[in-house]
């Protein structure tokens, strides 16, 4: 049995002359053309031969026995068909003389195959204007687009619109292509048969590779976020997690957890952290913290103290993105807040702090290298204290 050698193909199967001189080298190398798929030739090795191809146009994807036969005799063996495209080949000695060429039948070849990349064009048109709305949708429509590409949300979308803006770009060019490939033949203008073709199939080859391996990327990632993707209840004693805790902002020895009122998969969700893992954010917790201090209360002094904490952290693959990221958190989470309650403050142990206070709610944007934090805190403690703890949690993942 013959042993198969796949390469990849040129995917613009218009350009006749080309694919014709790459047979006919491949052929000088031991590689015989056995047939085309999507994707990639199929060569047979063997002994190396001096070849001949010709691709000639025909009505229909199907050749008939018939047709076979009056090429065979004509010195020429039928190999294969890639669209209207069927492939012939000759040695060198057997000297066969060129192929007649049937303009008219090859006219309404190419232009059958024309009108079908039109509809394909339109189509594929189509489904770019939706793909590049959708991303649009997701990504833009609230002005938070670096949250939703930290976060893994547009990444895949982002794929699906670049492989269908290529494929869109690759069907227009095919229906141009095959429009003046059909006219040529009309107006009697003959195929060049050795042409150049390693330049442009390297190109097409790098070009393809880089599709396969970010479209196989775009497959993958939602994967690998499923599988990272973890929600556990939050431990009460101080552990390593890169977040702020509840009793070392309040630091009072009373603080205490309440019952639990709404348990689901085994995770209590008013003290629960979620871990996640993006390309652009590979560490992610998003927590809920709360607890109450039964020999406090509240200013009115009828509700016993029950602080609470929530936060969001984020270690940047690409730490230019986090300003982006702390402007998006702000547009978030203080989208109904006015301006000019919001405060910037320079501080030596932050590249941007961003707070907003109201009462006893505090609101804290933060950055520094790679790290952005965000911390909600509703309680008594004071500012100073809120900070440092932010602070001194965000050097775990800023380095």
């Amino acid at each position: 049995m013959n042993q198969t050698v796949r390469k990849l193909r040129f995917l613009e199967y218009w350009r006749i002359g080309e694919q014709e001189s790459w047979f006919t080298d491949m052929a000088a190398e031991g590689l015989h053309l056995k047939k085309v798929g999507p994707f990639f030739a199929h060569f047979d090795k063997g002994e190396p031969k001096q070849m001949k191809y010709r691709l000639e146009v025909g009505v229909n994807k199907k050749i008939t026995p018939e047709q076979v036969q009056m090429y065979k005799e004509n010195g020429w063996d039928y190999v294969t068909t890639v669209h209207v495209f069927h492939v012939f080949s000759s040695p060198i000695e057997r000297n066969a003389p060129e192929l007649p060429i049937d303009t008219d039948t090859q006219s309404l070849g190419l232009g059958k195959l024309g009108k079908k990349l039109a509809i394909d064009c339109s189509i594929v048109a189509v489904a770019l204007i939706i793909t590049i709305s959708l991303l649009y949708y997701i990504g833009f429509d609230d002005g938070t687009p670096t949250l939703y590409l930290v976060k893994g949300m547009v990444f895949q979308q982002s794929i699906l619109t670049i492989y269908v803006g290529y494929l869109t770009y690759t069907t227009l060019q095919a229906t141009k292509s095959i429009r003046a490939l059909r006219n040529n033949l009309i107006e009697g203008k003959s195929i060049v048969h050795y042409t150049p073709w390693k330049k442009r199939h390297r190109l097409n080859s790098i070009l393809n590779t880089l599709l396969i391996t970010v479209v196989g990327l775009g497959s993958i990632v939602p994967i690998v976020q499923l599988i990272k993707s973890d929600t556990q209840t939050l431990p009460e004693e101080s552990s390593t997690l890169p977040i702020v805790r509840l009793a070392d902002v309040e630091q009072n020895p009373a603080l205490i957890r309440e019952e639990p009122t709404y348990i689901r998969d085994n995770v209590e969700w008013e003290n629960k952290y979620t871990y996640d893992w993006s390309p652009f954010a590979p560490v992610q917790y998003d927590t809920d913290e709360n607890g109450l201090i039964p020999v406090e209360t509240w200013e009115n002094g009828n509700n016993e103290y029950s602080p609470s904490l929530h936060t969001n952290v984020y270690q940047l693959t690409v730490p230019a993105l986090a300003d982006n990221l702390v402007n998006d958190l702000v547009s978030r989470y203080l989208y109904e807040v006015r301006d000019e309650q919001i405060v910037e403050i320079n501080h030596p142990q932050f590249d941007r702090l961003i707070v907003y206070e109201e009462e006893n709610r505090k609101r804290v944007f933060a950055s520094k290298d790679k790290a952005v934090m965000y911390v909600r805190y509703h309680g008594h403690a004071d500012r100073k204290l809120l900070l440092d703890n932010i602070a001194k949690k965000m050097h775990l993942i800023s380095e």
